[in-house]
Formats: structure tokens, sequence, C-alpha cells
């Protein structure tokens, strides 16, 4: 009786879990090296995004929930249309060295979700 109590007492225990807000656009920040030029990018989830010589595919654009300090994550897919896909992993705002592009001509950052 005390093991069918006791499990109860467990189950009924709130779950305290992260929430992520699933946003539809992602604000991307390039910067050509070559040229030392940056520019500022809003990607539509899901829908290809070409700069340049890059395709780029954000998959899912997640911000972090409201009560906890304010971040964003995305997995982006980048692919140089000389060489093919460069880049498959998730960025996050915070730590952009993280999971960095390793580009000879581009730079390619996370700046937040929408």
């Amino acid at each position: 009786m005390k093991k069918i109590i006791l499990s109860l007492f467990i189950s009924a225990l709130p779950v305290v879990a992260n929430a992520y807000i699933d946003k539809t656009n992602a604000v991307i920040r390039i910067l050509n090296k070559d040229a030392g030029k940056v520019s500022e990018h809003k990607v539509v989830l899901n829908q290809d995004f070409k700069f340049e010589k890059l395709k780029i595919v954000v998959r899912s654009c997640k911000q972090s929930d409201p009560f906890e300090a304010e971040n964003f994550w995305a997995f982006v897919e980048i692919d140089d249309v000389d060489t093919g896909r460069v880049f498959s992993n998730w960025m996050n705002r915070n730590e952009p060295g993280e999971n960095p592009l390793q580009h000879a001509d581009y730079d390619v950052w996370l700046v937040k979700c929408e």
C-alpha cells in the first residue's frame, strides 16, 4: 500500500522542463570575408535563401522560455554552390562559437528568431 501511495505522489509532482517557443523566421548575420561587409537577413523556415555562393535553409528556430534569459537556437543547413554541404547543425545566438560555420569566404551567425 505504501508503494502505491508513493508512486501516486511521485506521478503527481509537476515536471520541470525547459519550454521553447517555436518561431517562423530566423534573422541571420552574414560576413563576406573578402569584401569585409556584414549584412543581416530574415530567413523564412524551410525555404531556400540564397546569398552569393551560399544556399541557406533554416529548419527550426526556437526562443528560450520567456521566464529565462533570452536565447535563440536554429537548426541551419548551408550549402556552397561549388562544394556542397558545408554546415548542418544547431546555432546558438548566445554561444556563436559553439557550432560555427567553417568556411573560407563567409561567417554566419544567428541573431534571433521571430
